[in-house]
C-alpha cells in the first residue's frame, strides 16, 4: 500500500519523471523541500487501486557509500536497487517521525546478529544527534 524510494535525481529530471508517470496513468504530486529540508523533493505516486509510492528526490547528507552497499533485487527483468539495512536505519532515525522510529525498531529486531550495530551507530552519528539519540533509545528497548 505504501512504500518509499529514494532517487537519486535532481529536479529537473524529477519533472521529468513526472510527465512520463501522468502519461502512464499514475496521478502524481511533486514538491520541493525548502532550503532547511533533507529532503530535496518529494513525488507522491499513486496508482487506481490506492497504492502509494512516495519518491525521495535525493536526501541531503546522505553517507556516501550507501549505494555501495545496496543490495540489488531482480524484478520483472530488471535490477532494483535496495538500500541495506544499516542505511536504512540510519536514515529511518534521521527521518525521526513515529512511523519512521517504529520502522527503524522492527528492522534491528529482525536483523538479529546478522545486523552491524558499529555501523549502524556511526551512519547514524552522521546525520546528527537527534538521529543518534533516537537509535540508542530504541537500541536500549
Amino acid at each position: 500500500m505504501d512504500a518509499d524510494v529514494l532517487l537519486s535525481v535532481g529536479m529537473p529530471q524529477a519533472r521529468h519523471l513526472e510527465d512520463l508517470l501522468k502519461a502512464a496513468g499514475f496521478v502524481t504530486e511533486l514538491r520541493s523541500g525548502d532550503q532547511d529540508d533533507p529532503i530535496p523533493g518529494l513525488m507522491q505516486l499513486r496508482d487506481v487501486h490506492g497504492n502509494q509510492v512516495d519518491l525521495l528526490i535525493g536526501l541531503k547528507g546522505m553517507e556516501p557509500h550507501a549505494l555501495e552497499r545496496a543490495i540489488e533485487v531482480p524484478f520483472q527483468g530488471s535490477a532494483l536497487n535496495f538500500i541495506g539495512r544499516e542505511d536504512f536505519v540510519a536514515m529511518k532515525v534521521f527521518a525521526g517521525g513515529p512511523m519512521d522510529l517504529i520502522d527503524a525498531a522492527r528492522v534491528i529486531s529482525a536483523g538479529g546478529a546478522d545486523m552491524d550495530l558499529e555501523l549502524v551507530r556511526r551512519l547514524a552519528k552522521r546525520y546528527g544527534r537527534d538521529a543518534s539519540s533516537a537509535l540508542e533509545r530504541i537500541l536500549a528497548e
